[in-house]
């Protein structure tokens, strides 16, 4: 693979996956244009080279092959607008004639957005034809959807098979998602902490079990806490639970115990007595939450313990919130969380927030540019951190 800063794009009609995976409203307005954001940067280094670049990302799950709903056309302004201008030409499919007619006449300095690929089963399915009529657009490839690293999909994994190694790279975006990851996996200066929240201990087993074998501490919050302590047979009211991972919990605390890992689960929590922003709350101790209550969110000693463990650390990997942190009442265990981890990553520690609702609450809470790096790819950064190998690295590097 070649190196993405390095390689002059002067000449070249650079093929570019990105993630365009942005959420729109009824007037086909976009709501966040984060990952739009997320690769300017890839695409003005190949236009300030003098290069052209050729977009193509999908847009929602369109079941019925082209909808008006799922078009790119309704972020070609938006694109232009972030380019400063830039003239954004669309091709109104991915492959066959417009697009090949579209790209044939693009010149340096120009882009062109393709429609979306998803409107065609062959990417999801993989389809070598249709990544090799793809690759016939471009003269590099260049991959900076990290979100979609996961998927084995035709423009994400099998396209690059049809261009020589030096002609198929990682965008900026990618390259930092990747080199940041890396740094947390495998190169984490000690202490390590893996903050992992969200509903379920289903979601997160593969992330723990990876994750004992690097960290020296795992923080655990959010409703999979509950199915912890019913393993332990505690009474946990109405609280979240897996009935039937209550022996995968019971085996983790044991193995985090017989591999010196400090699991750490949460003392007290705030409880309500239904799931509502005006239920009633009460802080409760989650060896004994009342019939009827619910712990919605982390409580006071459990925010103080966290808080303690994280300032601590010199490497802090976040996935996942405290509690229910989208309504005010049971925000402030995860809004603490991620004050600590500013805190520590003010006095040098390296913090990485991965993981939908994580971002979501940094970016709420106003704290992204005081945590090292927001990973932009949820699903994909979960199952790095799950040490599996994601199929858009891996077709990069060969």
């Amino acid at each position: 693979m070649s190196q993405f800063s390095s390689y002059n794009f002067n000449g070249q009609k650079a093929l570019v996956r990105v993630d365009f995976n942005v959420p729109l409203n009824e007037q086909f307005e976009i709501t966040d244009d984060t990952r739009m954001r997320a690769a300017i940067p890839t695409i003005q280094k190949i236009l300030k080279d003098g290069g052209a670049v050729i977009l193509m990302s999908h847009l929602g799950r369109p079941k019925e092959g082209p909808t008006d709903k799922y078009s790119l056309k309704h972020l070609v302004n938006h694109l232009q607008s972030l380019l400063g201008g830039v003239n954004v030409k669309f091709a109104t499919d991915c492959t066959g004639e417009p697009a090949t007619a579209a790209a044939s006449d693009l010149k340096p300095g120009e882009v062109l957005l393709l429609e979306n690929l998803r409107f065609h089963k062959q990417e999801e399915k993989g389809d070598r034809d249709f990544a090799q009529q793809l690759s016939t657009l471009g003269d590099v490839y260049v991959n900076d959807a990290f979100g979609t690293a996961h998927r084995a999909h035709a423009s994400t994994a099998i396209v690059a098979e049809f261009f020589p190694a030096d002609k198929r790279m990682f965008g900026l975006l990618m390259e930092a998602e990747v080199n940041n990851a890396e740094k947390v996996l495998h190169n984490a200066e000690k202490p390590f902490t893996a903050i992992l929240g969200g509903a379920k201990v289903s979601d997160k087993i593969l992330i723990i079990e990876n994750l004992m074998e690097r960290a020296n501490n795992i923080i655990i919050g959010g409703g999979m806490a509950y199915t912890f302590f019913k393993a332990m047979g505690h009474e946990i009211g109405s609280s979240l639970c897996e009935p039937d991972k209550l022996d995968l919990a019971t085996a983790l605390i044991e193995k985090a115990k017989s591999k010196g890992v400090n699991l750490l689960l949460p003392v007290d929590s705030v409880a309500a007595d239904k799931f509502a922003a005006d239920a009633n709350t009460q802080v409760v101790d989650n060896t004994n939450i009342p019939a009827g209550w619910m712990g919605l969110d982390i409580g006071p000693k459990s925010v103080a313990a966290f808080s303690d463990v994280i300032a601590h650390s010199k490497t802090i990997l976040w996935n996942g919130p405290m509690g229910v942190f989208e309504m005010e009442a049971f925000q402030a265990g995860t809004k603490a969380v991620a004050e600590a981890i500013v805190a520590a990553t003010a006095k040098g520690a390296f913090s990485l927030v991965g993981g939908g609702d994580s971002v979501a609450a940094v970016n709420k809470f106003g704290f992204a540019e005081k945590v090292s790096y927001v990973s932009t790819g949820g699903g994909a950064m979960l199952e790095y951190f799950e040490g599996k190998t994601l199929p858009g690295i891996a077709a990069i590097k060969g």
